[in-house]
């Protein structure tokens, strides 16, 4: 015998609505259906996956090992259908994009909010991460059908260029050295205090990058994992950080330079295969926004 993806959606919804009775409803099939197929998947996996207490259903060891998988297996499932219909131009279904943290605060929102507007009938999944290193893994895995990030090394699918992204110097609000300043020298920045990031993320490399080239190694105040933070304790007055220019918000009254040399990523969408033409749509709404850079903050 083997395992259908029936027996496994049966298994999952007994869990997550705690008792067969409201299984049975939401899956819109009689109890004694619904613990025929549950047995005959007990069967087929050699032992009892849940415990049937008198309010309530809990899972066994070999119930805890099977759940992971059996999510998994559903949600695969879902995404070939979704995936067919989008290869077939139905814009419709589901997209899973992968991406990193710093990216899905800059320039993703306006990219899916041009993409809902456009193919309503289109939701998205977004799986964020904190390295390139983990994001391509992912899209190795299969987790998501397309990835936002930098230009990765070796890609055997399509990469498809979507813009630079330009990093900027964010200070304090009030006094500071650079204030008026348009550019400043990375160089000229040996000496102050930084606002870091958690080592071997996307904008900890970049920092430790723009530094090492300028000849020095930043000094850090403290370490943080997300860029919007680290721009609200630049502006606090711990120390000066990094950023891509497109997460900082609207009337930021802190300070924000240019370094120099520049500090620019290459951003790219790739795919393990030719884009379908819900992905095309994404990758044509994102292009739009991934060269921004809020020229009213570097006057």
């Amino acid at each position: 015998m083997t395992v259908t993806l029936r027996q496994l959606e049966y298994f999952v919804t007994v869990l997550d609505e705690g008792s067969f009775t409201r299984a049975a409803e939401v899956l819109h099939v009689s109890q004694p259906g619904l613990s025929h197929q549950i047995l005959a998947l007990e069967r087929t996996l050699g032992g009892p996956l849940l415990e049937r207490l008198p309010r309530k259903v809990r899972l066994t060891p070999a119930g805890r090992m099977v759940l992971p998988h059996a999510r998994a297996s559903l949600a695969h499932a879902a995404r070939v259908s979704s995936t067919a219909q989008r290869a077939s131009g139905v814009v419709a279904g589901e997209l899973h994009i992968g991406t990193l943290f710093s990216i899905s605060v800059g320039i993703l929102p306006s990219a899916l909010a041009a993409l809902r507007r456009d193919h309503p009938d289109v939701w998205v999944h977004l799986l964020e991460f904190r390295h390139t290193n983990d994001l391509i893994a992912a899209m190795d895995a299969g987790l998501a059908d397309l990835a936002v990030g930098p230009v990765p090394l070796e890609w055997d699918g399509p990469v498809l260029p979507i813009g630079k992204e330009e990093f900027v110097i964010v200070g304090p609000a009030g006094d500071d050295p650079l204030a008026g300043v348009a550019q400043v020298p990375v160089a000229d920045l040996a000496d102050r205090v930084f606002v870091h990031f958690t080592p071997h993320s996307g904008l900890s490399n970049m920092l430790d990058r723009a530094c090492t080239l300028a000849g020095f190694q930043p000094k850090i105040s403290l370490r943080t994992e997300q860029g919007p933070s680290a721009v609200n304790l630049a502006r606090a007055g711990l120390g000066i950080t990094l950023v891509p220019s497109n997460i900082i918000p609207p009337g930021f009254d802190g300070l924000v330079v240019r370094p120099d040399p520049p500090v620019n990523r290459e951003l790219c969408v790739y795919t393990r295969v030719h884009p379908d033409p819900v992905t095309a749509a994404f990758v044509s709404a994102i292009a739009d926004q991934a060269m921004i850079a809020p020229q009213h903050l570097l006057k």
